[in-house]
């Protein structure tokens, strides 16, 4: 099994939902995040006055899957929240040793 972690950027996160779902990943883990990459935060102006957002507010969507659908999970991930723009996000992806439904002991591939 495999986690994957992805930090996206707000408004694709419908997209991608959307996208897990339809692969058979319904279940995930959502977390409002704020951070920044390469970019360093946006420069913006209010009234005139420039000021810099230094950690940009993004989405961390978690989602445990299946050894043989990791590729399958990546690419909906990349391929529904790109833009072409800085700032689009990164994946991560972890091995899971083992993974435990609580309600019903299951464990494993099952658990997922």
């Amino acid at each position: 099994m495999k986690k994957v972690e992805a930090i996206i950027r707000n408004n694709k996160l419908d997209a991608v939902i959307d996208g897990l779902t339809e692969i058979g990943y319904p279940g995930v883990t959502i977390t409002q995040v704020k951070g920044h990459g390469k970019q360093k935060g946006l420069e913006q102006s209010w009234r005139g006055n420039p000021f810099v957002i230094r950690f940009i507010p993004k989405v961390k969507v978690e989602v445990v899957v299946m050894d043989e659908d990791l590729g399958r999970t990546v690419d909906i991930i990349i391929r529904k929240s790109r833009t072409g723009n800085i700032g689009d996000g990164k994946v991560f992806v972890y091995e899971v040793s083992e993974a435990i439904r609580v309600r019903t002991g299951e464990t494993g591939d099952r658990a997922i």
